[in-house]
């Protein structure tokens, strides 16, 4: 480690003590009652407060509307799960004098909250803070990250601090569905040096992530009265046949997993989300559904991946009389989420080890995620980009959602300390 893993300077002293936790609750609860699931108006909603607190902490803003046709028709959109039509992008600098240095990056996108009754209190979007403990949607995943951003921005302006460099944040949303608010972000031309996502990063941080895919399966049967189920075919039994192809399939692509992710019970997974099949009970089902997760492996191409999935659903139907007269129809729908990580080597590791270690917490080790972000987005474009966030990914998209404030501080007092050693003091 360099230098900057001392203690902290005065000036850097002053910008530490500056942050106000009770300022980041205060933006956290303001975040988490828009209710921002992806595809609803108030996804919008949450990138004009976005806009609005960059504005009063004395960024230059860039707030546009994008068509999402307009980006479809790119080869290399990532795709989406929900309806939307427009979206906006959201993009704040300390100084539009040369490329930001860095950038904090954080979604403001949240997933459905799901049976409101497995809630604690029956409110998923008003924050309740119990024991240290924040509670709430998007709590972990990601306004917790944000917020800390905002904490850090303002503790920056309320201690005088000057940056060198440009410092930016990057506010976008439709990350948890593809990533159009980041491929927008970057379609328009905003670049940085180095990117931090503030996505949770269960005290490690995240400098590579494995992709996924959504796939879907339709599984063709006979259909026939159930009282004579011997003279169909019930494509629920089809179904339930690929099964252990598919998890002899996810067996195999997790037999030696790149060293980042050999940590993790399964670094790739592969799962069925959803199944549907029949609409009447005495009739045997001629079409069953099934569409789930399919990860895929550091530094494949979503193209090979693809392959070998469809390869091995083919060797399975060929295997199978009524199958190999009728096919499983295997597609691609939803999210493209490819593989990305940081250059090796690169300084931004070491600079945001250090920050956290001139907080008084223990440097973060070097780990990789088995989910897709948009920092393989920022891979593509040629930023290079890690995560550093508050909260557990476990319990993400979660009833049980929630981040310690004690972790929201750290976290903002490090974003802190980096910004003002990449951005250097003017």
């Amino acid at each position: 480690m360099n230098g900057n893993s001392s203690s902290p300077t005065a000036e850097e002293q002053r910008a530490l003590d500056a942050v106000d936790i009770d300022g980041v609750l205060a933006d956290l609860a303001e975040l988490v009652a828009i209710p921002s699931v992806g595809g609803t108006e108030a996804e919008q909603q949450a990138q004009h407060w976005c806009a609005d607190k960059l504005a009063s902490l004395g960024y230059q803003v860039d707030h546009w509307r994008y068509e999402v046709p307009d980006l479809a028709a790119h080869p290399d959109f990532p795709g989406q799960e929900v309806e939307r039509d427009t979206g906006y992008g959201c993009v704040g600098v300390s100084s539009t004098a040369g490329t930001p240095a860095l950038v904090f990056y954080g979604h403001t996108d949240v997933v459905p909250p799901g049976d409101l009754e497995l809630w604690p209190n029956r409110d998923p979007y008003a924050l309740r803070v119990v024991d240290g403990v924040a509670h709430g949607r998007g709590t972990c995943d990601m306004k917790g990250g944000v917020a800390a951003i905002f904490g850090a921005l303002r503790a920056l302006r309320t201690a005088g601090i000057e940056l060198r460099k440009p410092l930016g944040v990057h506010a976008v949303s439709g990350e948890e569905d593809g990533g159009c608010g980041t491929f927008a972000t970057l379609q328009r031309g905003h670049r940085a040096e180095a990117c931090v996502l503030a996505e949770p990063s269960s005290g490690s941080v995240v400098v590579a992530n494995g992709g996924s895919l959504t796939f879907r399966l339709e599984v063709p049967g006979r259909p026939t009265h159930g009282a004579t189920r011997s003279r169909g075919v019930n494509a629920v039994e089809k179904l339930a046949g690929l099964l252990p192809v598919l998890r002899d399939l996810e067996a195999r692509r997790n037999a030696d997993p790149d060293p980042l992710l050999a940590h993790l019970e399964v670094a790739y997974p592969l799962s069925i989300g959803v199944v549907r099949a029949g609409d009447w009970a005495s009739t045997v089902p001629d079409l069953a559904v099934a569409e789930g997760r399919y990860g895929v492996r550091l530094g494949e191409s979503l193209e090979d991946a693809k392959a070998e999935f469809e390869n091995a659903v083919a060797e399975a139907c060929a295997g199978d009389p009524w199958l190999a007269e009728n096919p499983v129809r295997v597609s691609w729908p939803g999210g493209q989420f490819a593989s990305g990580r940081l250059p090796e080597n690169h300084p931004l590791l070491p600079e945001l080890q250090e920050a956290v270690a001139a907080t008084g917490a223990e440097p973060p080790k070097p780990l990789g995620g088995p989910y897709g972000t948009d920092l393989r987005l920022y891979a593509a474009a040629g930023v290079p980009a890690l995560q550093y966030g508050p909260g557990e990914i476990e319990y993400a998209h979660s009833h049980q959602e929630h981040v310690a404030v004690a972790e929201l501080e750290r976290v903002a007092k490090a974003y802190v300390l980096l910004a003002i050693r990449r951005c250097g003091l003017a």
